[in-house]
Formats: C-alpha cells, sequence, structure tokens
C-alpha cells in the first residue's frame, strides 16, 4: 500500500491505539515504571517477567532500515526530562511528580505534555517548551546520555541498513545530542517534532521516515524500537513491526510491541540484522 494511502488511513487506527494507551495509563493501579534512575544510564533491576529474544522467537524476516526513538531508547534521558518538566510545572503552579509523568506524558511531544498537564488553553505552551529544550540541550550537550553499547548497535546497524530517528523531540536537542554521541554520520532521516503535523501516537512520524529513508521501503522491511505505549502505538498504527526497550516503562505497559528486550546492543542487531 503506497505510504500516502496508508497515511490517510490510519486515523482511526491511531484513535483506537490511544484510546488503548490512555486507558492502561489511567489503569496504573499497581503498575510501577521501570526506568533508568541514575542519568548515567544505569536502570533498576527487572523483576518482573518480560519477553526474551531467546524464548520462541520468531525467525527473524529481512530487515531493510532500522528506526529509533530518540528519547528514553536511542538518548537514556527520560529521567532528565522528567525533572526539567517537574521543575517547569511547579513555576507554573501544578507540580508534577516522577510516578505522574511516567504514568501520564512519558511518550507524548512536548506540546501535548505541556497542555495535558497544565491544560488545552494554556497561553504559554510554546515558551515553556522553548524553556525545556534550552534546559535539556544544557544537560545533555556532551553526548553522554548515549550509552556506549547502544552506540556500538547504532553503528553496526548503519554499516548495514539506512537509520533512521523518529521522534517528538525537536530537531535542535536530538542533533545536539547525536552530534556529540558521534553518530551523526550514521543517521541518515531524522523526523522531529516540527517535521509533522500531529505526534505520537498519531503514525505520521513513522510514514514520513518510509517516504526519508527510501520511498520503496514497506512497513514489513523495517524494524522499529520504542520505550512507551504512545511509541509502540505510533509504530504499529504506521503497520511497523516494534521491538519495545526497557527502562521507562514497566513491561505490562509495553504489551502490544512484537517483542519486549531489556537493551539494545550488537547482540541483538546481529540476530535481527545477521
Amino acid at each position: 500500500m503506497p505510504i500516502r494511502e496508508r497515511l490517510e488511513n490510519a486515523t482511526t487506527a491511531t484513535t483506537s491505539a490511544t484510546a488503548v494507551a490512555a486507558s492502561t495509563s489511567r489503569a496504573r493501579e499497581q503498575e510501577v515504571p521501570e526506568r533508568v534512575n541514575e542519568r548515567g544510564g544505569k536502570r533498576k533491576r527487572q523483576s518482573r517477567q518480560r519477553h526474551s529474544p531467546d524464548d520462541n522467537a520468531p525467525t527473524p524476516l529481512p530487515i531493510r532500515a532500522v528506526i529509533f526513538d530518540f528519547n528514553g531508547t536511542l538518548s537514556l534521558d527520560e529521567p532528565i526530562l522528567c525533572d526539567v518538566y517537574c521543575e517547569l510545572f511547579a513555576e507554573q503552579g501544578r507540580p508534577l511528580l516522577a510516578q505522574e509523568y511516567f504514568d501520564e506524558l512519558a511518550g507524548l511531544s512536548d506540546q501535548e505534555i505541556v497542555r495535558a498537564w497544565l491544560g488545552r488553553d494554556h497561553p504559554s505552551v510554546d515558551e515553556l517548551v522553548e524553556r525545556r529544550i534550552a534546559r535539556y540541550r544544557e544537560l545533555v550537550s556532551d553526548g553522554s546520555s548515549v550509552p556506549e553499547t547502544v552506540s556500538e548497535a547504532l553503528r553496526y546497524a548503519a554499516e548495514r541498513v539506512p537509520v533512521a530517528i523518529v521522534s517528538g523531540a525537536a530537531r535542535a536537542e536530538i542533533e545536539t545530542v547525536i552530534e556529540a554521541a558521534g553518530l551523526g554520520d550514521a543517521v541518515g532521516a531524522i523526523v522531529a517534532a516540527e517535521d509533522v503535523a500531529e505526534g505520537k501516537p498519531h503514525p505520521a512520524g513513522y510514514l514520513r521516515a518510509l517516504e526519508l529513508l527510501d520511498g520503496s521501503l514497506d512497513a514489513s522491511d523495517v524494524i522499529v524500537f520504542e520505550d512507551t505505549e504512545a511509541g509502540v502505538a505510533s509504530a504499529k498504527a504506521a503497520g511497523l513491526r516494534c521491538l519495545a526497550v526497557l527502562g521507562t516503562l514497566a513491561p505490562g505497559r509495553l504489551g502490544a510491541a512484537d517483542e519486549i528486550v531489556p537493551a539494545i546492543d550488537v547482540g541483538l542487531m546481529r540476530r535481527l540484522i545477521g
């Protein structure tokens, strides 16, 4: 199916995916997010049952491209984003707890996060987003939020297939981090917040990435890495295969993914790409 037609047909699927994600977010009575607990990228030990890449994993189909989400997937920075939003929202008179951020806001675009927490008609959405981006860039400008194991995996993939990033983050912050991490030459395309009218869980970003990578790519040719419900819903609504990476949310929140993996590394890429 042509990409343009898939985009036109995606709205219904996205509406359903959004409803499911919202319902799951509200039903968080026993779900405690598993998230990075240090800015250096260390993670809490997982105690919940999760999918294993060795447990009845299907024979991989040929992969012709790899797409990474940015925040929390490529750049292990969700705790940093959480801290910045907590500071900003406290200044606005509506404090945000870390638990609330991970339960309700992680994975959404900046504008949607501000509107969801401060009100749909808040008068300073763009100003707050600009302040959030500026503060974030100060904290991650050295590229340290991208672990070396993830950098190696991305480079391994880029030596074999085209690689892209699809994110609700601004292009300026994505480029700051990947350049500092030495990955600028390995990423062939970036679809940032300003490149699409609707952010995740809408599939527009991923469909745009397919066009930028190679207009002849079929969705089944591509594998996506995501870390949130909204991101998984976006990838699946675009018809893509999606691997959810642990670290931001608990495994139970990521069940719509094709597979859940503990981390991104060269071993995983070798299994997927060869």
